[in-house]
């Protein structure tokens, strides 16, 4: 009597549901920036300055003259604005890149196209998240105005609602152009980056943790290179007093200051980007293997 073979079904490979990889992204993105948020200020600082201070002579006159604490000015703004932009960026950038695995039987993007996912995930998210950016750059920004001048908000909503009360809804959006194409540059540097070096140290570092810092680290140099000019420029336009048209903004900044000063403080942007972005996917690698684990 002849025995039927039984052919073994190929199993399916899971997915995390798109909801829960927007909350992933967000959840990462506000562990991380919990812990560098003094970085971003000093880089902020550092970009509105005209002088050509170190980051640790900012760091030690904002610890003297505002105390430690002020360190974490804005932070409410930080976390919105990873609520909003980080949630969107990378929620977005984990469906289209399932969803092209999906299309083409399991085989990942290429270089190329993962690049174009970063780009049209950090467009969107950068557009979604300008609000919490402007009112982000404005808090860190305060304490280096005199008294007089200093707006003084109370935290992220108290911003939000008096620069609508004060200047308009739309100025929400101000320095969105810019925004959006730093986000461009960020995404398409960062997160194509990240997912080629983690293939390429593949087989030569450890799973894990170590192999999620060494390609974060990688992605955040070749994203702190290519971004940091548009940052400034964005930082500059946010930053700047009612009435003063982005383009006289821009002008400025390179009669006075130079074309270098668009990379001014970069150690403090790597230094911030860096572990922020090695922090974001670490958590969002941990997050992502909890829910394979235990749901």
């Amino acid at each position: 009597m002849a025995q039927t073979q039984t052919v073994a079904t190929p199993v399916k490979e899971r997915y995390i549901p798109n909801g829960l990889k927007f909350a992933f992204g967000g959840l990462a993105g506000m562990a991380a920036t919990c812990v560098v948020q003094p970085l971003d200020l000093i880089k902020t600082r550092m970009q509105l300055s005209g002088g050509g201070r170190s980051s640790f002579t900012v760091a030690g006159e904002i610890i003297a003259r505002e105390g430690f604490v002020a360190l974490y000015a804005g932070l409410s703004a930080g976390l919105l604005r990873q609520a909003t932009y980080t949630t969107t960026r990378l929620g977005v950038y984990s469906w289209l890149f399932d969803s092209y695995k999906e299309k083409h039987g399991g085989e990942a993007p290429g270089f190329a196209m993962k690049t174009a996912l970063g780009i049209a995930a950090g467009s969107i998210g950068a557009f979604v998240g300008t609000p919490a950016e402007v009112a982000l750059i404005r808090m860190t920004a305060d304490g280096r105005l005199p008294a007089e001048q200093r707006r003084n908000y109370k935290n992220v909503m108290d911003a939000l609602l008096r620069i609508i009360r004060e200047e308009g809804v739309l100025k929400l959006w101000r320095g969105a152009t810019p925004t959006v194409g730093r986000a461009m540059v960020v995404n398409a540097a960062q997160l194509s980056t990240y997912s080629q070096a983690r293939e390429m140290f593949v087989g030569y570092v450890p799973d894990g943790i170590t192999l999620h810092f060494c390609a974060s680290m990688v992605s955040g140099l070749v994203t702190t290179i290519a971004s940091m000019p548009v940052d400034i420029i964005k930082t500059r336009i946010q930053n700047a007093a009612k009435g003063q048209s982005q383009m006289a903004v821009v002008t400025n900044l390179l009669r006075n200051e130079g074309v270098l000063s668009l990379w001014k403080g970069f150690l403090p942007y790597y230094a911030r980007l860096g572990p922020h972005t090695v922090l974001t996917f670490i958590f969002l690698e941990q997050l992502n293997a909890a829910y394979f684990k235990y749901l």
